[in-house]
């Protein structure tokens, strides 16, 4: 069962905490690299970020992407199936998995995501490195500039500091697997 993060909460909390941070949303487009429009979108509960730009948002904002949302956390080295709950950051048909367990220092971070067809994820980047393979589905990743189709099977890793966003191909939901070197929770 998927946990919904309703998006008019995580945007007031973001807008709370950037106010309280006295900064402006030039100031944080400016170190998120999304544009003014689309971060007051957010706030406003108007759009949704990725799960990967909430964390940066957090990370402009001095804080971690636990003070916006509570996502549910598995506890151990063992994930199993059908134990995980996912949650969605205000569109339930987007849907995030967190797949590894809570331990101190952990070097991967792994995610399964689930996208509804047409979806397409604003550009983005981070610190660290992002692998991904597709479960199900296709998917284009552009990184850098450069566009990859993803088919079932694929994979692709990449120094996450280049710029990438991805989109879902065709009229199925994709299944992704993303590994990444940066913590999204604390």
């Amino acid at each position: 069962m998927a946990d919904n993060v309703a998006e008019d909460t995580l945007g007031k909390k973001i807008r709370k905490h950037r106010r309280a941070m006295d900064m402006t949303l030039q100031q944080v487009s400016e170190r998120v690299g999304l544009s003014i429009g689309f971060l007051s979108q957010i706030e406003r509960g108007a759009s949704t970020p990725s799960l990967a730009s909430l964390c940066n948002i957090a990370e402009a904002l001095g804080t971690n992407v636990d003070a916006f949302i509570k996502a549910p956390r598995q506890s151990g080295s063992v994930s199993r199936q059908g134990e995980r709950t996912s949650f969605s950051l205000g569109d339930a048909r987007r849907t995030y998995e967190l797949l590894g367990g809570s331990f101190a220092n952990a070097k991967l971070h792994p995610t399964l995501v689930r996208r509804p067809p047409g979806h397409v994820s604003e550009i983005m980047h981070n610190e660290g490195e992002d692998f991904v393979y597709v479960l199900e589905g296709c998917v284009l990743l552009e990184v850098n500039g450069e566009r990859h189709i993803l088919n079932k099977g694929d994979s692709m890793h990449f120094q996450s500091h280049l710029p990438h966003r991805s989109a879902t191909l065709g009229t199925e939901t994709t299944l992704e697997l993303w590994v990444r070197t940066q913590p999204l929770f604390l």
